[in-house]
């Protein structure tokens, strides 16, 4: 199947389950999304394994070889970042930058040592003992909150603003710090123990990350200034188009963190300065329209994969035991990490036990997750680590965004 016949598969599935869910079971889009893709991913198993349907057997195959982490890492999660970041309230975030900086990089280092430590107990009482650095590349890769289903389901929800604004500026720049650690780990999977030095870890994540932030602002500082000097909308999506695309390529050129940049760059031309200095009231309207359909569609193609991914998985007994363990771990971690900081820095901070909570269980995991485990070179450990990173995305996605409005309402009463 070429690339045509591909995305217009995932196009017609995406618009075929997008109106089933609207039309009769009324989920949150991307949770509808997931569950119906996750429907439609055991009945093609099924019709394949049990029917032997020649039909089902294309498209388990079409399925099994998609790319997911290419298809996440290299074409939409530049666009997504983006548009989650340019429609972001730069203002708040700049209020809450302290706290918001302290839970995406304090945070995403300790949530990666706490899980590891957690699962390397955990396995070793299960009787699937695990190796400690694969521990910690597992705990890297899931650290980081995702900010694509942070925004995706957090948006819909009526949570405290300041609450909301730690919530998710922790998500959109976590990630590149959670990359930053989880690429060094691997490197030390790679090329063994002596590759690695603390001066080359620092080093290399000064390079990604605060590269990625200065980077960002140059290119949201130069779309900036395009746009400021002409009033043509159409022309103007082009710009944003061209500095998301061709800024991501210059980032892995550069060797930076494009992620971040995409964040950054995001903020500095979606700013309420940037547009009333920048934007007539047309070329805002017209911006904001096209990167939020932008951002729904590719939410949309994101969910499906995700749901489609359970055809191929490779799961056994001891390995759901090692999931739902798996899922526990994760949640304790982040509650852990999330009252040492606040208890640590109680005056950056500035949250109460019942905000902890709701800070606790908006911690989604998503597609960045499973597409780093995806990423992982074939070692005897990427089948298990695979299955319980999907079993915890599937947990939070589900679980976590279709009952974070009880847990607000509970936590939020006088």
């Amino acid at each position: 199947m070429d690339t045509f016949d591909l995305v217009t598969l995932l196009i017609v599935l995406c618009a075929a389950l997008a109106y089933l869910n609207h039309r009769f079971i009324g989920l949150p889009s991307v949770i509808g999304l997931l569950v119906l893709s996750l429907g439609l991913s055991t009945v093609v198993w099924t019709s394949n394994h049990i029917f032997h349907l020649e039909l089902a057997a294309k498209l388990e195959n079409v399925i099994v070889h998609l790319d997911f982490s290419k298809a996440l890492l290299e074409v939409m999660l530049s666009f997504m970042l983006f548009a989650g970041s340019f429609h972001a309230d730069t203002e708040a975030i700049r209020r809450e930058a302290k706290s918001i900086g302290i839970m995406a990089v304090l945070g995403t280092f300790i949530k990666t040592v706490v899980v590891a430590g957690l699962l390397y107990w955990c396995s070793m009482w299960l009787g699937m003992p695990m190796e400690w650095i694969y521990c910690l590349l597992f705990g890297a890769l899931i650290a980081p909150t995702d900010p694509i289903a942070v925004l995706g389901i957090l948006n819909r929800t009526k949570i405290p603003e300041r609450v909301k604004t730690n919530i998710i500026g922790e998500s959109l720049f976590n990630d590149g710090v959670g990359i930053v650690v989880f690429l060094t780990i691997l490197e030390i999977v790679e090329k063994g123990k002596e590759s690695f030095t603390i001066g080359g870890m620092l080093l290399l994540f000064a390079q990604e990350a605060i590269g990625g932030v200065l980077f960002g602002i140059a290119l949201g500082y130069g779309a900036f200034l395009l746009l400021k000097s002409i009033d043509d909308y159409e022309t103007e999506i082009l710009i944003t188009l061209a500095a998301v695309m061709g800024g991501y390529v210059l980032a892995d050129a550069l060797h930076i963190s494009g992620p971040l940049a995409m964040v950054v760059a995001g903020l500095v031309t979606g700013s309420k300065t940037s547009r009333e200095k920048s934007m007539s009231a047309t070329t805002e309207q017209y911006l904001d329209r096209f990167w939020e359909l932008l951002d729904m569609g590719l939410n949309a193609i994101l969910f499906l994969l995700i749901g489609l991914r359970l055809v191929g998985l490779e799961f056994n007994g001891p390995l759901l035991i090692l999931g739902i363990v798996a899922i526990i771990t994760m949640l304790l971690a982040r509650f852990i990490t999330v009252k040492f900081l606040s208890t640590l820095f109680r005056k950056t901070i500035n949250t109460t036990h019942r905000e902890q909570i709701i800070v606790v269980w908006s911690g989604l995991k998503g597609g960045l997750s499973l597409a780093m485990a995806l990423s992982i070179p074939h070692l005897p450990v990427k089948e298990p680590i695979v299955f319980i990173t999907y079993a915890i995305v599937l947990f939070s996605i589900i679980v976590q965004g279709l009952s974070i409005e009880w847990v607000v309402r509970r936590n939020t009463r006088s």
